[in-house]
């Protein structure tokens, strides 16, 4: 089984090479120092052989195995262990419960410095420690397990001979043993413990089968990999904790060893591989009659009895891409980043980038939409690579190029979803959410045009209201890879907002014109004449104010008007002169008649021409209303309403003007009675009123109109001269034998303005033989006001004098306190001392100079000290 393949078994030395006709030579254990193979057998020879790496012309690698030499040891006892000290170039041989020291080169036993072997009896196992506490570099410590004491021995090697120097005592006898600085990890009769040799302190840590053989490897600084029950392989540091989780092999494991991040186990049949990451069986290689598994210095070696094999890891980027062609995203993730020490940091970021960037698009091509999106945000991808799936999103300008080798194993997008079409729009979708979300940060950087050109064309396809949000601000779309494609869809409203953001208004306006004449279908807006309209308000192009203003007017001059009414006053926008505006609008009466309202009305514009010819205005459409026949009387007392209300309210407009075109007019006599009244010919206006169109309330509200903001004497003198009038008016009637109307008119004026008219005035003009009842109302207010006056002006008298006394009454204690003058005072006016004791005294006894009083009577604009005392 091979979930992925993540080592090769290549022959280092094979059987031929070994023994020749030779059958019964067994191989007992073997060492790798560099290129040199060493082999121990069962006939007590040590072998010697060149391994040399060869790479064939498809990146394959081979062994290429060289014996160089093989020495008998003389001891007829097969070589149970070798290991090699480099440094010292010399061989630790265990053989026949001896230890000693052999040359590298040569295979001769090496005599100790005081003659005969450097040996160590009665030894069945030994580790060396590969993280040394001492110092020299020419000396290796090495750890024994003694077969007739339950002890370890710490040796110190060195060339030529070897030294005790620590013994340590265990619970039980120790049958397996590795060493890491003072750490012994041991396999005990039934259980496995640490044991610091240094401090003594010791550490069981978990009971094992004694049937089966214990298994005790160092795997790194301070931590070992041991056989546990159940067929696990544990993990335990120093401290005797476990800080990964166990692998799962098999119950028979005779051998293990660590190549990073995988633990190689061999058993009777098969080597099998588990990740030490997810602790998950990755690979399973055949192997029968292995009986060694052993790494050194990374490179994990077999042997059967016959040969020896060397298990070649592939290269991480080939076991990631496996992973990723099975589309097993996590696993090649986790591989990618558990193999983070291995890798110098900026060869893992290029490679953890690329294989996030290859998990996204895996995820998208699976239709996980929110997993590819993460993985692209960690992988920093270049977003055009996605963009690129989509056929013809790219701007034709994009100089881009995709990534070789490619991310992924799609065409394009219709490759991707093999013509189901709900896979289309749901890919389509996603990347309108990524785009959106990227647009505005960094991963956007340098390819900002390509992004909001993409999302344009996406947006006009199925996101209208986003298309008009998009080009409404801030955007870097291209504008001639983006007007075909809105022009395909019709979205004509969002191509003038193009034409607009790149400062090209006046094409802009002339399609939206299009379209709002019909002559383009885009149902985008329905209001896109208001909006046309409000775009020009604020436009700053006043060539293009005025050459489409004039569509806008004879489209509806009433909203077309507002053009030049609504336009921003904003200190940067150019304004328009009202006259210019006045003389263009000349041939759309009903816009001039409205910009003039809006200037006279709204603006309260101060100029005599423009209420003027707002008048005139108003005064040809009654006219003309008044010369239709029938006349329209609803429209007409709207007109002359307007009219009415202009002719009273403004002071600016030419009356004498205005009077001259409605003079011959018997239909607009209230409104020369206005103009009239403007012009303070009062008699005119109130014989109009009065005689000619007998409107006796309209004369009354005149005379309130004329007089207000005027003191009340004005507004007497008016309405005494329309009592005066409807009088006058009266007598003539009797003499003619008219009716009492204007008799009436009076005696109402009276009753109902009575606190404005001079009782004892009115009184003297009245007729004698009118009736008192007739007056009572006026009389009777005329009495209450006069006794009002009467009794106020008699308070007020009191007050004055209550004043007055009280001023006499200060006066004279002034006058009782003494004025005090001396040399040394001086004058509050002039400044100058006293020179003679006569003086004037200023309230709050201050003396000064009775000529300096005079000078300031002469010259009253001096400044005022109060009244002399």
């Amino acid at each position: 089984t091979m979930s992925v393949k993540a080592f090769e078994l290549v022959p280092a030395v094979e059987r031929d090479l070994l023994m020749g006709d030779k059958a019964r030579i067994n191989i007992e254990c073997i060492e790798c120092c560099g290129k040199h193979l060493y082999l121990g057998t069962n006939d007590c020879f040590i072998h010697h052989f060149l391994l040399d790496e060869v790479t064939s012309s498809k990146g394959k690698l081979s062994y290429s195995a060289q014996k160089l030499l093989h020495k008998y040891l003389g001891l007829k006892k097969p070589v149970t262990e070798l290991r090699a000290a480099s440094a010292l170039e010399r061989l630790i041989v265990l053989c026949d419960g001896f230890v000693f020291l052999v040359d590298m080169v040569t295979l001769e036993t090496v005599p100790s410095a005081a003659g005969g072997g450097a040996k160590i009896r009665g030894v069945t196992a030994f580790c060396i420690n590969e993280n040394p506490v001492n110092g020299d570099p020419f000396c290796v410590e090495m750890g024994v397990l003694s077969s007739k004491r339950r002890t370890v021995q710490i040796f110190m090697v060195y060339e030529d001979r070897v030294q005790l120097v620590k013994e340590v005592n265990t619970p039980e006898q120790p049958c397996a043993v590795c060493l890491d600085g003072y750490f012994l990890c041991l396999a005990l009769t039934t259980q496995y413990m640490i044991l610091n040799y240094n401090t003594g302190a010791s550490q069981d840590l978990f009971p094992y089968n004694s049937e089966e053989r214990p298994i005790v490897k160092r795997i790194g600084r301070e931590e070992f990999l041991l056989a546990a029950p159940g067929g696990l392989g544990m993990f335990a540091n120093a401290e005797g904790a476990s800080q990964r989780a166990p692998v799962n092999w098999s119950e028979s494991v005779m051998g293990a060893a660590v190549c990073f991040p995988y633990v190689v186990a061999l058993d009777e049949s098969f080597i099998t591989i588990h990740s030490m990451l997810d602790q998950q069986l990755k690979q399973t290689l055949s192997f029968r009659d292995g009986h060694i598994l052993q790494d050194f210095e990374g490179k994990v070696m077999l042997a059967s009895t016959k040969a020896v094999y060397v298990l070649v890891p592939l290269p991480l980027e080939k076991q990631i891409q496996d992973l990723l062609a099975n589309h097993r995203v996590e696993e090649a993730l986790v591989l990618t980043e558990g193999a983070q020490r291995n890798i110098p940091k900026d060869k893992f970021q290029i490679l953890h980038k690329r294989i996030l960037q290859q998990a996204g698009f895996i995820q998208f091509g699976l239709l996980q939409f929110q997993e590819a999106k993460e993985y692209f945000r960690k992988g920093h991808l270049d977003v055009r690579e996605l963009i690129s799936l989509y056929p013809l999103l790219l701007p034709a300008s994009s100089s881009f190029t995709r990534c070789h080798p490619p991310l992924h194993e799609f065409a394009d997008l219709y490759h991707l979803a093999q013509g189901d079409q709900e896979k289309v729009l749901r890919c389509k979708q996603f990347l309108i959410s990524y785009l959106g979300e990227v647009r505005s940060t960094e991963v956007a950087n340098g390819c900002r045009e390509d992004v909001d050109t993409a999302l344009l064309k996406l947006y006009a396809e199925q996101d209208q209201d986003r298309l008009l949000e998009l080009l409404s601000s801030s955007n870097a779309c291209l504008l001639a890879d983006s007007v075909p494609w809105l022009e395909k869809y019709h979205k004509y409203f969002a191509l003038g907002l193009l034409y607009h953001y790149n400062r090209q208004d006046a094409t802009a306006l002339q399609l939206w014109i299009r379209v709002a004449d019909g002559d383009l279908q885009d149902s985008t807006r329905s209001d896109l004449y208001e909006y046309i309209v409000n775009f020009l308000c604020s436009c700053s192009c006043l060539d293009l104010v005025w050459k489409y203003a004039d569509w806008a007017l004879q489209k509806d001059p009433a909203r077309g008007v507002s053009i030049f009414t609504k336009r921003s006053c904003a200190k940067d926008q150019p304004q328009l002169n009202p006259d210019d505006v006045i003389e263009y609008l000349g041939r759309h009466s009903r816009a001039l008649l409205l910009y003039l309202e809006h200037l006279v009305l709204e603006k309260k514009t101060q100029k005599e021409k423009y209420h003027t010819h707002l008048a005139v205005l108003y005064l040809e459409k009654v006219l003309s209303l008044l010369s239709a026949s029938p006349p329209d009387e609803e429209q007409l007392s709207r007109a002359r309403e307007r009219l009415q209300g202009m002719l009273r309210g403004s002071d600016l407009y030419r009356v004498q003007y205005l009077l001259g075109k409605m003079e011959d007019c018997e239909q607009l006599l209230l409104e020369r009675a206005t103009l009239h009244g403007k012009l303070e010919e009062y008699d005119k206006a109130l014989q109009i009123l009065v005689h000619k169109l007998r409107d006796f309330r309209s004369a009354e509200a005149f005379c309130t109109w004329a007089a207000s903001g005027r003191d009340p004497s004005y507004q007497e003198r008016l309405f005494h001269q329309l009592l005066g009038v409807y009088l006058t008016g009266n007598e003539t009637a009797e003499g003619g034998g008219g009716s009492g109307d204007l008799k009436m008119a009076a005696v109402d004026l009276l009753n109902r303005h009575g606190e404005v008219f001079d009782a004892a005035r009115v009184l003297q003009l009245l007729p004698e033989e009118w009736s008192l009842q007739l007056l009572r109302p006026f009389l009777a207010r005329a009495v209450r006001a006069s006794m009002h006056a009467s009794r106020t002006s008699q308070i007020a008298l009191g007050l004055s004098r209550s004043e007055h006394l009280q001023m006499l009454h200060d006066r004279l204690k002034e006058r009782k306190k003494p004025i005090f003058v001396s040399e040394k005072k001086g004058c509050h006016l002039c400044h100058n001392t006293f020179s003679e004791p006569d003086v004037v005294c200023l309230p709050g006894a201050v003396p000064v100079h009775i000529g300096c009083v005079a000078r300031r009577a002469i010259n009253p604009t001096a400044a005022s000290l109060g009244p002399l005392i």
